[in-house]
């Protein structure tokens, strides 16, 4: 029998499939059905199964929360909700409003030809093949219950679409604002295609815009198609009244790069899923993680990089600092398949617990069926130096901002490790702020009281 958070999602479509289909172009509503279908065997992933023992998917999707199955144009000024005292980066800049792309405000800066940054439901209504072929065909809904609701209720999102050899120079930034008068729940998708040889840096910004209760599910598939580059930032900046719950598919394909990077630094209770896969042999991928968390804040992160094919490497670091009574959890898992001779994986978590009060649950995995490989992992949980605190209050330092240095000296490794020169800056400045507890005072804030 489907506990009540189940339930109200069984009955939620039952009761809708027509308005959610018919807002949305076929070949998004030719999945649904058996999604349904999937999320009504599967249910909500408990903490018994592995991939989900740290964090209560039940709990997280129990409220009752409002959706915009209609459609309903929601009041938004993108450029008045999204205001930083930090410069822009200088990037195409796009909107997704809740779980809809935002038309009304596009760059004038042209993309070269060929490249497509549109609304996912709009495309898929104008050249349903063409999605056909990639939508929910790496984000598996039978395999996983989270992704199967995403994908009978969604019913709009992003596309992105880079053709062969061409090389995007500006990056992409897409910002993602959540906004509602009343406690919402947001079902983003996003679909990256890349073909063969092309190149494109991409920055995802989470944001909320009003005080409310938000709960937000994405799904982002992205295919890498041989020798292309995908650049994949990630940053949460929302409030403590928000849920995310966001799952990651990458298929790389020979000689290809990925450099995916996910910044948590403000959040309520945050669920990062990443699932990548080595399709062809030569390809590399650099996944790193970047958390801080105070208050009763959770940040789960849990990923798989499955070698499925032989001469890759992948690289994985993760780092936390947690405070007061947050609590974190990271779960790698490297998977080398047999045959997958000449593979080199490194995976790193490394985590501070700022307070006795913070808990940090770390399971990094290797699981190996190949004789001729390099592959490591490790992880750590500890405390502030004591010596060094005393060392620097010493000569003059005082406690607190001896604290915040160790805790910024022991962070910055992961955003050192992110290429965009510009977002390296912006983020060196919002951590310090972060540190400082000032994030959520910036100019303009709607939050701010």
């Amino acid at each position: 029998m489907a506990m009540h958070s189940e339930k109200q999602y069984l009955d939620l479509y039952q009761s809708s499939s027509r308005i959610i289909k018919k807002n949305s172009a076929e070949v998004l509503n030719a999945v649904r059905d058996a999604a349904f279908e999937d999320f009504r065997r599967l249910g909500f992933p408990s903490r018994k199964i592995e991939r989900y023992k740290y964090t209560d998917m039940s709990a997280i999707f129990e409220p009752d929360y409002g959706l915009n199955l209609n459609r309903l144009e929601i009041p938004v000024d993108p450029y008045e909700a999204f205001r930083c005292d930090v410069p822009n980066l200088s990037t195409s800049l796009y909107f997704v409003v809740n779980d809809a792309f935002y038309n009304k405000a596009l760059p004038k800066v042209e993309l070269p030809e060929g490249v497509i940054v549109d609304s996912l439901n709009k495309i898929a209504a104008e050249n349903p093949e063409f999605i056909g072929k990639y939508y929910a065909k790496i984000a598996k809904t039978d395999e996983d219950g989270i992704t199967a609701l995403n994908t009978f209720l969604a019913q709009d999102g992003l596309l992105i679409y880079v053709p062969k050899n061409v090389k995007v120079e500006r990056t992409i930034q897409v910002i993602n604002i959540l906004r509602s008068d009343v406690d919402l729940m947001v079902n983003r998708r996003v679909l990256i295609v890349m073909e063969p040889g092309a190149e494109a840096k991409f920055l995802f910004c989470d944001h909320a815009a009003d005080d409310k209760n938000f709960l937000a599910t994405q799904v982002i598939e992205a295919f890498v198609g041989e020798n292309a580059s995908l650049d994949l930032y990630c940053l949460e900046e929302t409030h403590y009244k928000n849920s995310r719950v966001s799952n990651v598919y990458i298929e790389q394909q020979a000689n290809s790069r990925v450099n995916h990077n996910v910044i948590t630094l403000h959040n309520g209770i945050t669920r990062n899923r990443l699932d990548l896969v080595f399709k062809g042999e030569g390809a590399e991928c650099f996944c790193n993680g970047c958390v801080i968390a105070d208050k009763n804040q959770v940040v789960d992160n849990n990923t798989l990089i499955d070698h499925q094919v032989g001469h890759c490497t992948s690289n994985e670091l993760y780092k936390y600092v947690l405070d007061g009574e947050a609590r974190g959890a990271f779960a790698g898992r490297v998977l080398v398949r047999h045959g997958a001779q000449k593979t080199i994986s490194q995976e790193t978590n490394q985590n501070l617990c700022a307070t006795k009060t913070a808990r940090m649950f770390t399971q990094p995995m290797l699981e190996i069926y190949a004789d001729d490989v390099k592959c490591a992992h490790g992880s750590t949980v500890g405390q502030l130096n004591d010596a060094a605190l005393f060392y620097m209050q010493q000569r003059g330092v005082s406690r607190e901002e001896a604290k915040l240095l160790l805790q910024f000296a022991f962070i910055n490794e992961v955003i050192d490790k992110m290429e965009l020169e510009p977002l390296r800056d912006r983020l060196h400045h919002l951590v310090e702020k972060r540190f400082r507890g000032e994030l959520n005072k910036c100019e303009g804030c709607k939050l701010c009281k």
